[in-house]
């Protein structure tokens, strides 16, 4: 792709959400749509701020990101782990495959009540909410990238006598990444979701308990900043794999 295509795509993508926010402007400056359910951008924009200077904000904010962070690793890592084991060995695949099967359609929004119950109104909860998300994509999208290697790079392996560390670290992690990097980056979005849950509930702190907190109060311009600050965490984030997985994957970059 030549840069000067990168270039216009790049400005296409900045110039869709302006001229939503501006349409969303126009509206509610001039009446076409309730003002009391979607304030103007710029009302909302001022409501930011002020949480902003007075370190409101940043005090939600950064307990969402050390939930975030820790539920991801918690969740993430096992994930990927099991997921490299049950692609590479047929009976470990026949016998966890039924259970992530039979547990992954629950809602885990659903599982909230019963994590508060096991682990109380703590962050430990709020953790186990994360890594609940961020381990059905991992693992699931691991062991499919594992099941589309090709045999021949498996067997060539075997015969030169890799071991399982060797098979693992050389083959299956590799051969896997691409599927690896689009499972990281649903669970981490799911654990964005999951996380705002579970802050409206037994919280004090977090962007969740910030929206929920506002809801109480009617305060809607404090809700729709949660909501923003939610919307650029999942976009920044986005961005930050993005660029991990053209490091990792660098024969991917021109696609």
């Amino acid at each position: 792709m030549s840069r000067m295509s990168k270039n216009n795509e790049r400005v296409i993508a900045l110039l869709s959400p302006i001229a939503l926010l501006v349409l969303w402007e126009v509206s509610a400056r001039l009446g076409w749509i309730d003002a009391r359910f979607f304030p103007a951008p710029s009302v909302i924009g001022k409501k930011g701020l002020d949480l902003a200077a007075s370190g409101e904000l940043w005090t939600h904010l950064w307990a969402s990101l050390q939930r975030l962070f820790w539920g991801s690793l918690l969740g993430g890592v096992p994930a990927l782990l099991l997921g490299i084991v049950m692609g590479l060995y047929r009976p470990i695949r026949v016998a966890i495959d039924p259970l992530i099967a039979a547990t992954y359609p629950i809602p885990k929004s659903a599982i909230l009540p019963l994590m508060l119950l096991i682990f109380g109104l703590g962050e430990a909860s709020k953790i186990v909410m994360v890594a609940l998300g961020v381990f059905f994509p991992v693992v699931i999208n691991t062991l499919s990238g594992v099941l589309q290697i090709d045999r021949i790079y498996l067997d060539v392996g075997k015969n030169f006598g890799a071991g399982r560390w060797q098979t693992f670290r050389t083959i299956a992690l590799p051969g896997a990444m691409p599927s690896i990097m689009a499972g990281i980056k649903l669970g981490v979005g799911m654990g964005l979701i999951l996380i705002a849950i579970a802050e409206m509930v037994g919280a004090k702190t977090g962007i969740g308990f910030m929206i929920w907190d506002a809801w109480q109060v009617l305060s809607v311009e404090i809700m729709y900043v949660g909501l923003v600050v939610i919307a650029l965490l999942g976009f920044l984030i986005t961005l930050l794999l993005n660029e991990v997985e053209m490091l990792v994957l660098p024969w991917r970059r021109d696609r």
